[in-house]
């Protein structure tokens, strides 16, 4: 069963105008208010400031996402990694980068602790792949991980502004059991991709999407406002055999009324998922 969930912050009021992050006043009551609605997943998300701080990485904070997980019922299966796209370590000087890995080691290590399977790396905006001395530094960074993102049953997942041939061609070099894709909807219909190429190149790989919608060269919008041609997107998908979740990373409500915006784009996901025989 494909189930659909919503990226953390997006039942809570934004953050100096920021699309998304971390709630750090609502974060417990999300899990409460999504319940309700019947939400079943809430994709965690970090950002490099106050990164130490976040429940996340406190002891304290994983005993009480545990509690949350149980009382209402909602699980946390993702992570969006923000802080690597805000300070990627492979764009890192030695020293700086050799701190960033331990940080990112300590991410993993916390994600073990309260169940979570996939770990979003966005290869995009700050965090985008802009030379091969990059792409080894990547490379470098995380292939050292795999036999313990194995054992541990973790997945990284690259959100990438690549053109589909060169995303295969990437993902290609790292092991299927411990790294794969998340596939951000609105992002291919930003950068205009046919996601029939894409999902025919890659899409035994892909473990998570984010569903969103954006204007060609342009930001997120409403969902069936923008780009994305969500039917051919979802026929797509069930035709590559994908058996992961859906998470809401939509445009937020102009008015408030977060809740209500993302229940709405929930029920259309269901209905795209019905129709392509998900």
């Amino acid at each position: 069963m494909n189930r659909v969930g919503f990226m953390q912050g997006r039942l809570s009021p934004q953050i100096d105008g920021k699309i998304q992050a971390f709630p750090w006043r609502f974060w417990e009551t999300e899990f409460f208010v999504g319940a309700k609605s019947n939400f079943e997943l809430i994709e965690w998300t970090l950002d490099a400031d106050r990164l130490h701080e976040n429940p996340l990485l406190l002891e304290s904070g994983q005993h009480r996402i545990r509690e949350l997980k149980r009382s209402s019922g909602i699980d946390v299966l993702s992570l969006t990694g923000d802080c690597f796209m805000q300070v990627p370590f492979w764009k890192a000087s030695e020293t700086q980068r050799r701190s960033l890995l331990l940080d990112f080691e300590c991410i993993l290590k916390a994600c073990a602790t309260i169940g979570i399977s996939y770990v979003v790396v966005p290869l995009v905006d700050n965090g985008r792949l802009e030379d091969d001395a990059q792409r080894e530094s990547l490379l470098d960074g995380l292939l050292p991980h795999t036999r313990w993102l194995s054992e541990h049953g973790i997945v990284i997942l690259f959100e990438s502004d690549f053109e589909p041939d060169c995303l295969e061609e990437l993902i290609a070099v790292f092991p299927q059991s411990s790294f794969g894709i998340n596939y951000d909807i609105g992002n291919s219909a930003s950068l205009g991709f046919d996601p029939r190429t894409e999902i025919r190149a890659y899409g035994h790989r892909i473990r998570n999407v984010h569903v969103k919608d954006r204007l060609v060269g342009g930001g997120t919008v409403p969902l069936r406002t923008g780009a994305a041609n969500f039917s051919i997107i979802f026929n797509e998908l069930a035709h590559s055999g994908y058996r992961g979740d859906f998470i809401l990373q939509t445009a937020r409500a102009t008015d408030g009324g977060h809740l209500d915006v993302l229940v709405r784009y929930r029920d259309m996901v269901r209905g795209w998922i019905a129709a392509s025989g998900l």
